[in-house]
């Protein structure tokens, strides 16, 4: 089923909203850095259609700006490093493949981001996923795209979109509390989740990793979460994505296969998608009124689409 955008009427608006506000917050200072802009949503829920849409327009008259997309699959660790992961953590299965926090280099997406804030010449990472029989390795940087180069346009909008962006982690006690409930839901039988099923040590890790991430997450200056009104349409989506690859290529994964690989990633969907819904940018509870940021309302849009990827509900946060 093609994906249609029903979601830009909603996003361009809030967008356009929100750099209103980053414009007159730095003109006073004289040059406007870039407007840093998350984008998450489940694998198929139509973000790559959004992220299009999204730049052209932002790209066309009347506002005519510079747009760069980066993806954080252009941020997994190398083949080689992705191995030794694996190989360090033998008994997670949640790293034995790409996927989870952990398996991104941060130190790249850092540096990336800090480049261009400052609008500088910027190697934009690339990623591919078929390398390796479908493992993936990290394109050469040599072909990489170079953004900001001199007589260019410069930057003024990043987009950075990904499955798990803009996820916090818990805090211990509320990760163990959480794990504990899907294990005893999964022992009354009554159970569609993945958490319940690994280890706490795993989702530990996972989480654990997810810290470093916040070094990302807190440069956005606003967010938009495409939502599900039930994640478990995750696995749906990917298999008409499979689908579409076996006809369009001859070749892909099974459904057995997709399904597993789903599998990997939802844990963190269970645990992390609440994080999301109470909203990226609000104080947590240990910040006090003096340190939280005085701004952080309306900085993020949820769209809850249901099935057919189709907006339902959508809210400002």
């Amino acid at each position: 089923m093609p994906i249609i955008d029903d979601k830009s009427q909603h996003c361009i608006p809030f967008l356009l909203e929100r750099l209103r506000t980053h414009t007159a917050r730095h003109s006073a200072r004289g040059n406007t850095p870039p407007f840093f802009l998350g984008l998450n949503g489940v694998q198929g829920a139509g973000k790559t259609v959004l992220v299009s849409t999204l730049q052209e327009t932002l790209r066309s008259e009347p506002y005519s700006l510079s747009v760069v997309t980066l993806s954080l699959d252009d941020l997994y660790l190398t083949h080689d490093d992705q191995i030794a992961l694996a190989q360090e953590n033998p008994g997670n299965p949640l790293l034995q493949h790409r996927g989870q926090p952990s398996t991104h280099d941060l130190a790249l997406g850092e540096k990336v981001f800090a480049s261009l804030a400052a609008e500088k010449p910027t190697a934009i990472p690339q990623y591919d996923k078929s390398a390796f029989s479908g493992q993936g390795d990290r394109v050469p940087d040599s072909q990489w795209e170079v953004v900001n180069k001199e007589g260019e346009n410069t930057v003024k909008i990043v987009i950075f979109e990904g499955w798990c962006v803009g996820f916090r982690p818990w805090d211990d006690e509320a990760l163990r509390a959480k794990w504990e409930a899907a294990v005893q839901q999964k022992e009354t039988g009554n159970y569609q989740g993945r958490l319940g099923y690994v280890k706490l040590e795993d989702v530990q890790a996972v989480n654990d990793a997810l810290k470093r991430y916040d070094a990302l997450t807190d440069k956005f200056d606003a967010l938009i979460h495409i939502d599900a009104e039930n994640l478990r349409f995750v696995y749906e989506w990917r298999q008409e994505q499979e689908r579409s690859l076996r006809a369009a290529k001859g070749t892909g994964m099974t459904e057995e296969q997709v399904n597993h690989f789903v599998d990997g990633y939802y844990p963190s969907y269970e645990l992390f998608t609440e994080t999301l819904r109470e909203g990226v940018f609000k104080p947590a509870a240990h910040q006090s009124s003096n340190t939280a940021p005085a701004d952080w309302q309306d900085r993020q849009l949820r769209l809850v689409v249901d099935r057919n990827r189709r907006v339902q509900e959508v809210i400002k946060i």
